[in-house]
């Protein structure tokens, strides 16, 4: 019998075949070293972010901050300037960090499972529906009982948005099937939806003030991240990384489609339902906390797919590390560009990602 290996697409895109990346890594020692490198330039990335702002920190003053609050048994400083860096900068540097790293790998994921190169969570209307989500439990009274109280509702509230705003979506193309124009159209609208819904909240039960803060964080924002809202990413982060890498070999295999999936030993709709509430529960996190973040999960991946390949086990943990260092580095770039003026994170990455997107469109065709 003659078995065949289904045609690799070009430029190494979801459909490529995973056992070797055309201009990746080739050995396992190359991919540790590029993994270890990729750990370090995070490292000093969140280093770097900390120090950038309106307000400029030195090192030296970074590292007695850090080091009195550690317990390292370096001289503090004086408080404004320890609260500056300790309870505004860093816990803002890291949501960075930990945002980034969930959207790229939701993308990741998302490409496999929908068989579609421009699928992120923003494009297929999960962002604007945990956005939606995350403002009705903002806004109703029942949902916020006082200052601060509403971390885990507006979580809450994100969640079930993404969740239904993805199920909107995957009911719409029940019918259609999930062809690549046809899943990206139809998340626009119901993106738009949403989007509509989340205005008519904000106009129908909010005052002025609160309109106005929820729009600018609508726009994405790190600044109200404090670290009750750290602690809350870095458990959920973690848990969705883990469970996607568990999952590497069948996102492999959906990469190929269904069939191939289903051949190959996977129970797609069981390991597709899984993956589909992981990015619907990371994307909430992210959304309830700094906002709507858009075209992170489309640009990362792609750009890590080039390098490493598209072998989801090597793919996944990159893509995460890119991602945290994008948008710590684009988040920098927001608060310096304009300062003291700050200007919202989601608008530096859709000046980023929309030309990166219509590359995409061109490179497969579609424009």
């Amino acid at each position: 019998m003659d078995r065949r290996r289904p045609p690799a697409r070009p430029g190494g895109g979801p459909g490529a075949p995973p056992s070797r990346a055309r201009g990746g890594p080739r050995g396992g020692a190359a991919r540790a070293g590029l993994l270890l490198a990729g750990v370090l330039v995070l490292a000093v990335s969140v280093a770097a972010g900390t120090r950038i702002g309106a307000a400029d920190v030195g090192w030296t003053d970074l590292g007695r901050v850090l080091g009195a609050r550690l317990g390292l048994g370096t001289a503090p400083l004086p408080p404004l300037l320890d609260s500056l860096v300790w309870d505004l900068r860093l816990p803002r540097v890291l949501m960075a960090a930990l945002v980034g790293a969930s959207l790229a790998v939701c993308g990741t994921v998302l490409q496999a499972v929908t068989r579609n190169a421009l699928a992120d969570p923003y494009l297929l209307g999960v962002s604007s529906g945990a956005s939606a989500g995350a403002v009705t439990a903002a806004v109703l009274p029942l949902a916020l009982a006082g200052p601060g109280a509403g971390t885990l509702g507006v979580t809450g509230g994100a969640l079930v948005g993404a969740l239904l705003s993805f199920g909107l979506l995957l009911a719409l193309l029940r019918r259609t099937g999930l062809d690549s124009v046809r899943i990206v159209l139809t998340g626009v609208v119901v993106g738009q939806l949403f989007t509509a819904l989340t205005s008519l909240v904000l106009m129908a039960s909010a005052d002025a003030d609160t309109t106005r803060a929820l729009t600018h964080w609508l726009l994405g924002s790190m600044a109200p991240a404090r670290w009750d809202a750290v602690a809350v990413c870095a458990l959920v982060t973690p848990l969705g990384l883990a469970a996607a890498w568990l999952c590497a070999n069948a996102l492999d295999g959906l990469a190929f489609g269904a069939d191939t999936a289903a051949s190959l030993g996977i129970g797609v709709r069981r390991t597709r339902m899984l993956l589909l509430v992981m990015t619907a529960v990371l994307t909430s996190v992210a959304v309830a906390t700094v906002g709507a973040i858009g075209f992170v999960g489309l640009i990362v991946p792609h750009g890590v797919r080039l390098v490493v390949g598209p072998l989801h086990r090597v793919l996944l943990p990159h893509a995460a590390l890119a991602g945290a260092v994008f948008l710590v580095w684009t988040d920098a770039l927001a608060r310096v560009a304009f300062a003291p003026r700050e200007i919202p994170v989601g608008v530096i990455t859709a000046l980023l990602g929309v030309p990166l997107f219509l590359l995409v469109l061109r490179r497969k065709g579609e424009l």
